[in-house]
């Protein structure tokens, strides 16, 4: 099992399988929060990861607990596909399959997976 590396509301992991995996604690309907939040993780505490070229394949998990928020997921999809833009690929364009959900959740918070194709 690989280690998260925290910081603050962040923590990010590279998996066995070579998956990045980023978890965010708590919710704000701000989706622009998300990019200025990852990019300092990735900036200061993630720092070595280095970007791939070829497809890549991202699934982000909104979860929620009581009533769903006003939240645009194609807005929070753009917002976290640009914060890992040079850390994970060279450029958002290398995303071939994206899915984005929301779903009820035991805590609130956002999941992100992102995984080469090649």
């Amino acid at each position: 099992m690989v280690d998260w590396i925290k910081s603050g509301k962040v923590r990010g992991r590279i998996t066995d399988a070579g998956q990045l995996e980023i978890r965010c604690t708590g919710l704000t309907t701000q989706t622009k929060y998300y990019k200025t939040l990852l990019r300092e993780f990735f900036r200061k505490d993630f720092t070595p990861l280095r970007p791939g070229h070829g497809d890549y394949s991202v699934h982000i998990i909104m979860e929620y607990t009581g009533d769903a928020p006003w939240m645009d997921l194609d807005n929070l999809a753009k917002a976290l596909l640009d914060s890992v833009t040079g850390h994970a690929f060279v450029d958002d364009h290398q995303v071939a399959k994206l899915l984005v959900e929301r779903r009820v959740g035991e805590r609130e918070g956002i999941y992100m997976q992102v995984e080469c194709m090649d």
